[in-house]
């Protein structure tokens, strides 16, 4: 083979090391941002792994002006995008389902999961994105911002919002799911 085919298996190989390392982590967020729905999930994933291989293959990714530092984060980027565009496309007649299968494990954890998916999925898509991104991806308010194309304050607005809602939700009866 030619010197551009070994270019593009090193690419690919790179690719593959990035879809590794970091699928976990980007399905694991995904289930949060569809409130447990696996097969949107999983499909949400794909397509921002699908997404960053078209970018990954052009060959200014890796040395021109779309150098990006942290292939993963870009990678949780890319699929957070994606899914608020995909929510704003949703057809007003898809609805999602209020069961889930059943699952492994103990009984408490599993009615806290479930509880806390339902608030999730009750939230308009931003706030769940905002949520998802600042607590359970652990990202900054600044780096939340630069994700969802929004201002810091925006960020720490929906924030405040997002938790309250799910506060008057709740009220005491999360305390009560979490100490079993």
């Amino acid at each position: 083979m030619g010197r551009t085919g070994g270019t593009r298996e090193a690419k690919d190989g790179e690719f593959l090391e990035l879809v590794a390392g970091h699928t976990g982590r980007l399905y694991r967020s995904a289930c949060l941002l569809t409130s447990g729905d696996t097969h949107y999930a999983e499909d949400l994933v794909q397509e921002a792994l699908g997404r960053m291989y078209v970018l990954w293959r052009r060959s200014a990714w890796t040395g021109g002006r779309y150098q990006v530092e942290n292939p993963g984060a870009y990678a949780h980027t890319v699929m957070v995008r994606t899914f608020l565009a995909q929510q704003r496309r949703r057809s007003s007649g898809e609805r999602p389902t209020g069961e889930l299968p059943e699952r492994a494990g103990r009984e408490a954890d599993r009615a806290l999961r479930l509880t806390l998916l339902d608030a999730l999925g009750g939230l308009p898509p931003k706030d769940r994105a905002v949520l998802v991104l600042r607590y359970w991806e652990d990202r900054s308010v600044e780096e939340t911002a630069e994700v969802l194309r929004v201002s810091s304050g925006a960020v720490r607005t929906r924030t405040t919002r997002a938790l309250a809602r799910l506060r008057a939700q709740f009220g005491e009866t999360l305390a009560e799911l979490a100490v079993r």
